[in-house]
């Protein structure tokens, strides 16, 4: 396929002889019209023919290569874990999104005296004075233990099936990455609230970027704002939670996608 420039032809003349609904003539306009500007068309065919050079290079799967069709049919439910996995991320964003129109990442309050913090009084105004906070939270929550342990089970169903060898290994470790990503979005989201067991997670967590070799007190430095805890610490926790991990992850999610609509299914090995 070349994006060489096609003879001119005369769209409108076309669309007059042929028996359009209203909508179907809208639509043709409009892509005609966008097509003329952007070229859309030749990119589209492009892609499509980009799409089934890579199908036709991939070797047949273990399925169909031995007529096993009928032999694993109980791996087929795990198959859907990974959907699941997105559904239960797509939830938490959009929940997630509305808890950040109430929630205050600050450590102010009188701590010597044992007083919440700013960010602790946000998540107890969630849950008792925002109307559906306590639904909204939990949804949150919920979701997001969820989205582990589904992505969890994905990952085992991939290794015992065997559907991360060649020429699929770079998506299985592609998938590595995302549970890893995975497990830093539910720790720093644990750290949020800024209560007890937040804040000695949060401790545990600067202990473990101490403790690896050569890079230990930068790690903890860039990831908690230094080898103590405070508001530098929720900040970094909050940007991290909110702003970072939400982009990174929907990125690598939608490339992890088109990497298995390319490659196609694998089925058990």
């Amino acid at each position: 396929m070349s994006l060489k420039k096609n003879d001119e032809m005369d769209h409108n003349a076309w669309l007059k002889t042929q028996d359009l609904t209203v909508i179907e003539t809208a639509f043709l306009t409009t892509l005609i019209w966008l097509d003329k500007r952007l070229r859309i068309v030749d990119y589209l065919e492009l892609l499509e023919t980009m799409y089934y050079r890579a199908n036709l290079q991939m070797p047949k799967s273990h399925t169909e290569q031995y007529d096993l069709d009928n032999k694993f049919w109980y791996w087929y439910p795990l198959y859907s874990l990974g959907s699941l996995s997105i559904i239960a991320y797509l939830v938490a964003a959009v929940s997630g999104a509305l808890l950040g129109f109430y929630y205050s990442p600050s450590t102010a309050g009188a701590v010597a005296q044992g007083d919440p913090t700013a960010a602790y009084n946000s998540i107890v105004a969630i849950i008792q004075d925002v109307q559906f906070g306590h639904m909204l939270r939990s949804i949150h929550r919920w979701s997001a233990q969820f989205m582990v342990a589904a992505v969890f089970l994905h990952m085992l169903r991939v290794y015992f099936t065997g559907s991360y060898k060649e020429p699929r290994e770079v998506n299985w470790i592609l998938g590595i990455v995302l549970i890893g990503l995975t497990l830093l979005f539910g720790f720093s989201g644990y750290v949020l609230p800024w209560k007890q067991l937040s804040f000695w997670a949060a401790q545990i967590g600067v202990e473990m970027a101490l403790a690896t070799p050569l890079v230990g007190e930068w790690a903890a430095q860039l990831m908690f704002g230094g080898f103590t805890l405070g508001q530098a610490t929720l900040v970094r926790m909050y940007i991290l939670h909110v702003f970072v991990l939400p982009f990174v992850v929907t990125a690598l999610i939608a490339l992890h996608v088109g990497i298995v609509w390319v490659q196609g299914i694998a089925e058990p090995h």
